[in-house]
């Protein structure tokens, strides 16, 4: 029997392209995802190794060369904000993938626990905000935690959804009443609010998961290079004083079935979201970060350790964007009607929360003292006002937009006889919402034991204003604060009804 050779060499080839598929994008990209303007835009995928890849996006076409793993990239120009949809297509062989309705405009990441994870449709104002969520310019990619971190154990596809990979899932949409309630609610308001303010497109990308601490938002390498976080790393993080106990106890519930079998991955084990959830999306050049979490570090009351965290995540999410100023907008932990131990740092956590925000360029802590919940709900479901302040924040900081978004603060005290006076700047129109005097404000002597003040609005002038607080219980005052508690009932607010942050004025660094 003879086989000719050029039969079997063309029933190879013939074999080869059947075989051969078409090039294809990484998970990051896809239809109806917002380009970011302005910057070079890296586009990325895979495609038959060691030949060549055509991109194609409007007019700008690009040729590259796919490596020897299948891995290509090339990277588009700058471009101007564009609400026209258009096409994006990766060629090879005379096959194409493409993608539908991309446009050119801002891109933001929404990222945090439970209160950021919570939906739109679970909102007090879902309704009517549900019915108004059409907007062909806001698209929207929600990434959907695939297992649970409910009281329960973990069954078999729970465990097998733990992986880097495949623990988050979502895909770009275009915001309307049908897709716009499992969208993350604040992260929906704040895309909603920069819509209006800018009137170009704009893209939110949502990971995020309830109960997580800002531990397993750090990338692997730096907790693994970091000395600081020696105990969070491989096997020890369950017993590692760096995670609170409800975090340690919901995640052994969680794997117990395996837990004799060694340390199963956990989303809250450290490091796990950052891989699973912000990895693969630091290819796009996004504008900042809009975060909101915080209740279940508070739980440790140490604002030195929350402060290190909050700032080593932050400088390894700037260095993994490749952008050293890329803003935070942080919204800080409300008010909770709560006695439980668990929540008897929030006072603490907030005053981390402004102190990083003062320290490290271009982080911006959002006050909302006056909107948590009234009972005991870690989840208050009126989230509006919390992404509409987000909003005009970065509106305000970040895109240079004269919108209100600062509430008054302390800038200066000064103890004076048997009254302490108090300055605070953002204070035009300082009043209150109820007609009477400020509420929450306390004051100390010496001795350092806190009693209820009595306050007068004194002095104002320009965008400052003085109140003066007393006491019968204090002699001669040496301190006072502000809502200085997990819940309070504040009633102090500017003329933009923007309400008066949280402060005290014994700082642990003025005791040292």
């Amino acid at each position: 029997m003879h086989i000719h050779t050029p039969c079997i060499l063309a029933a190879v080839i013939a074999l080869n392209a059947a075989w051969a598929a078409a090039p294809q994008f990484d998970r990051i990209y896809g239809s109806h995802m917002v380009i970011p303007h302005g910057k070079n835009v890296p586009v990325s995928g895979t495609a038959d190794p060691n030949k060549e890849v055509t991109v194609t996006f409007g007019s700008v076409t690009l040729k590259t060369k796919a490596d020897p793993q299948g891995k290509w990239s090339v990277t588009l120009p700058p471009m101007q904000p564009n609400a026209t949809g258009r096409t994006l297509t990766a060629s090879q062989n005379g096959d194409s993938s493409q993608l539908d309705d991309l446009l050119v405009g801002e891109v933001w990441l929404a990222s945090g626990q439970s209160n950021m994870l919570f939906r739109l449709n679970q909102t007090s104002t879902a309704k009517e905000d549900i019915a108004a969520s059409g907007d062909e310019q806001l698209r929207l990619l929600n990434n959907v935690p695939q297992a649970h971190t409910n009281n329960a154990p973990y069954s078999d596809k729970d465990f097998n959804a733990v992986t880097t990979d495949k623990f988050y899932q979502g895909k770009w949409v275009v915001s309307s009443p049908s897709t716009s309630g499992p969208m993350a609610a604040v992260g929906y308001y704040f895309g909603k609010k920069l819509r209006e303010g800018l009137s170009i497109p704009v893209g939110i990308i949502h990971s995020s998961l309830g109960g997580s601490e800002i531990a397993a938002w750090i990338p692997q390498q730096v907790i693994n290079t970091n000395s600081s976080f020696r105990t969070l790393r491989g096997n020890n993080w369950l017993d590692s004083p760096l995670i609170s106990g409800w975090v340690k106890g919901r995640a052994r519930k969680n794997i117990s079935p395996r837990l004799n079998q060694g340390s199963p991955n956990h989303p809250y084990k450290p490091a796990f979201l950052y891989e699973s959830g912000i990895a693969w999306t630091t290819a796009l050049p996004i504008t900042g970060v809009l975060w909101y979490q915080g209740e279940s570090d508070a739980e440790i009351i140490d604002n030195e350790q929350n402060g290190k965290l909050l700032k080593t995540m932050i400088s390894s999410w700037r260095k993994a964007f490749r952008n050293p100023d890329m803003p935070f907008v942080m919204i800080q932990l409300p008010r909770i009607n709560d006695p439980s131990k668990t929540r008897a740092g929030w006072p603490e956590f907030r005053e981390m929360q402004d102190a990083v925000a003062k320290t490290v360029p271009h982080v911006y802590s959002v006050n909302t003292i006056d909107l948590g919940s009234t009972n005991a709900d870690v989840h208050p479901p009126f989230k509006r006002p919390v992404g509409e302040r987000a909003g005009n924040t970065a509106l305000n900081k970040i895109y240079g937009k004269k919108v209100p978004c600062e509430g008054p603060a302390l800038r200066t005290f000064k103890p004076s006889g048997s009254s302490i006076l108090i300055q605070m700047e953002h204070a035009a129109g300082l009043t209150t919402t109820d007609g009477r005097e400020p509420a929450q404000f306390e004051i100390a002597g010496a001795d350092g034991v806190y009693h209820p003040a009595s306050a007068e609005i004194t002095n104002r002038k320009g965008h400052t204003a003085v109140i003066r607080l007393t006491s019968p219980e204090v002699k001669s005052p040496k301190h006072a604060r502000y809502c200085w508690n997990r819940f309070v009932t504040p009633n102090l607010v500017n003329g933009d009804q923007l309400p008066a942050r949280p402060f005290r004025t014994d700082t642990p660094s003025s005791k040292k």
